[in-house]
């Protein structure tokens, strides 16, 4: 007989199934009704081990609460009459008449982390009830072929035929109920090695990422997606505006990999479609393949061979590839010095070495090799970063033309490179692969704006922040709009909800201080530029301006010599501006001039930038938008 008995409702299995695993991880034996197969003596074998288990763990959840739920409550009855009833809860509900007395733990959201607080308080009851040291865990036993309950409530000939027919038909949901917005949370690392979470996160990037190709799914963000997951289903469903989440977990070992996922409707919490995978290491691919065409078609989106031939575009079909093109991807997105880029792009060379079809891996390269030129490379090296990102983005055009991160990197090159025409063709080309990609819409909000249609800007920045409502960027975009547009008022208004929304006093400080300057109002401007780290370039640049135009023109000039100490030729557009400011238009168009011989990327907001409309009038101003060759907003 086993320490612990645990009852739960069939359909939950899936669910219960980490707190059998971590349970037995500890040392306890655990009996669940996938141990009996088909024939056992049902009845005998489940009253059995109820009444001979020192611990009768009950799992509460939506269904067994319910009318349907009658199997758990009789168990949860016996288990109390015996004194060893522990009940914890993986939905929020209240429990049945009769059960509320003693104080259920609560494991909603909980996906296996042993080291949990929650699971440690489950683990404290069971040793409570267990006593003296529990035993070595023994090995698995085998996976049932067939459902107790649903023999206990309809014949073994039902329960043949229900395995026969297979979950996924079974779960599977009619069309008229299936509604076309997902989440995908961060999947649980459930290794044991905390270094591995990166790609735990990155299996479900990379399920995103599919889904976001497939025409017909709003699938959210990646930033807002990270945000939530801590959060049950119901309460991420409701932050983040979808009707499902799909959650997961990874574990991993030399010799398998498990992967658990679970759709789950954001409404009721309860499963749309669920499956865990056990395969070798290499098969990893597949799995993310798998789950996507499966969560597709959930969602009744037209899975037609145009739609799985999205799903895996640009991929790699070599398991190492794409663990190396994971853990660049999260070096990159948490990078906070040249070092990590640098590691991150290593990493990138190396998957593209181990897989040289890898097109994701190319078009992320150059998109990171443009960024880095742009924060690192003095003005001798920037051409030559820009010239290998070029080849890399042309390199991944030519294995998948159809990729959007691809035009979305060629986009940043030419744009980085001001070559205004191209860099638009490549964005809106982005555009139409992707629609529903929050951060290609970001792109376009911000293009747009420095175009002059700030309608059509904020316009974009809303879908964007549809996608992403947790992504403090996608808000940013919004802000610019109105900034760029001039309407300050609107721009001071908005970008403090932003800093109360977020608590973030340095979101959007700098476009508020500048309308703010713009507007008079310089004591307030100051207090938000304190807000930011004092060499910040945008920071200098502003107070610089604030002080001329408040008339200290000594005051504004020591801060243009400190913002040329600190990044000399880097600022030019800078320059531009404060000497615009000053009246100063010569050395002003010289300071634009030389930002156009150096490709400095300030300039793409030259249409826009109020800070140089003292030099509107100029016919060298006319000329230099020529030479910028701006398409029509």
């Amino acid at each position: 007989m086993s320490d612990v008995f645990v009852s739960y409702k069939a359909e939950d299995r899936r669910r219960v199934r980490p707190l059998v695993e971590a349970l037995q991880a500890d040392g306890f034996s655990v009996w669940w009704d996938e141990q009996i197969g088909g024939g056992a003596a049902w009845r005998h074998a489940i009253e059995a081990e109820l009444n001979a288990a020192k611990c009768v763990i009950v799992a509460w959840s939506k269904r067994s609460v319910g009318a349907e739920g009658g199997f758990v409550q009789d168990e949860a009855t016996r288990a109390q009459q015996r004194h060893v009833y522990v009940p914890v809860t993986i939905d929020k509900v209240h429990l049945p008449l009769g059960f509320g007395e003693t104080q259920a733990l609560p494991l909603t959201g909980w996906k296996g982390d042993r080291s949990d607080p929650r699971y440690q308080a489950v683990l404290a009851a069971v040793r409570r009830n267990v006593g003296g040291k529990p035993r070595a865990p023994s090995s698995s036993p085998p996976r049932a072929t067939v459902d107790r309950r649903a023999v206990l409530a309809g014949g073994a000939v039902a329960a043949v035929a229900v395995a026969g027919v297979g979950g996924w038909a079974l779960l599977r949901p009619s069309s008229a109920s299936a509604s076309g917005s997902v989440a995908v949370l961060p999947f649980a690392n459930l290794s044991g090695d905390p270094t591995q979470a990166y790609f735990s996160d990155g299996v479900a990037e990379e399920i995103r990422s599919s889904l976001a190709r497939i025409a017909g799914l709003k699938v959210v963000g990646r930033t807002s997606s990270e945000a939530v997951r801590n959060d049950d289903a119901e309460t991420a469903a409701k932050k983040l505006g979808v009707a499902n989440i799909l959650s997961g977990s990874v574990r991993q070992s030399p010799s398998t990999i498990r992967v658990s996922a679970e759709l789950i409707d954001g409404h009721t919490g309860l499963d749309r479609w669920s499956q865990d995978y056990d395969r070798l290491p290499g098969d990893s691919i597949k799995i993310q393949t798998d789950i996507a065409e499966n969560v597709a078609t959930a969602l009744s989106a037209a899975l037609g061979m145009a739609a799985r031939a999205a799903v895996s575009l640009g991929g790699t079909q070599n398991p190492e590839a794409q663990r190396l093109f994971i853990q660049a991807g999260a070096i990159a997105n948490g990078a906070t010095s040249q070092a990590d880029d640098e590691r991150a792009l290593q990493l990138l060379d190396r998957a593209i070495a181990v897989d040289p079809r890898y097109a994701e891996a190319y078009a992320r390269k150059s998109y990171l090799l443009v960024a880095y030129g742009n924060n690192y490379a003095n003005a001798e090296q920037l051409p030559k970063n820009r010239v290998e990102a070029l080849r890399l983005a042309n390199t991944a055009l030519g294995i998948a033309p159809n990729l959007a991160s691809v035009h979305r990197a060629l986009f940043t090159y030419y744009s980085s490179n001001l070559e205004i025409g191209p860099a638009y063709v490549q964005l809106r080309r982005a555009q139409q692969l992707a629609p529903g990609d929050a951060e290609v819409l970001r792109a376009v909000a911000r293009f747009t704006t420095s175009l002059g249609n700030a309608d059509a800007a904020i316009s974009f920045a809303d879908q964007a922040i549809k996608l992403d409502p947790l992504n403090p960027g996608c808000y940013s975009e919004r802000l610019a709009a109105l900034f760029y547009a001039r309407r300050y008022e609107e721009a001071v208004s908005y970008g403090r909800w932003m800093q109360t929304k977020f608590a973030q006093k340095k979101l959007g400080a700098m476009d508020v201080a500048d309308s703010l300057v713009l507007l008079g109002r310089n004591e307030a401007a100051e207090a938000s530029y304190n807000s930011v780290t004092p060499e910040f370039w945008r920071r200098l640049t502003g107070e610089a301006i604030m002080h001329i135009r408040a008339g200290d023109r000594s005051t504004g000039q020591q801060k243009l010599d400190q913002l040329r100490k600190e990044y000399g030729d880097a600022a030019s557009t800078q320059f531009g501006e404060i000497y615009a400011q000053m009246g100063d238009k010569d050395r002003a168009f010289a300071a634009l001039d030389r930002c156009f011989a150096i490709k400095d990327g300030g300039l793409i907001e030259l249409k826009v930038d109020p800070f140089l409309d003292p030099l509107r009038d100029d016919p060298r101003f006319g000329e230099l938008l020529r030479k910028m060759n701006f398409p029509a907003a």
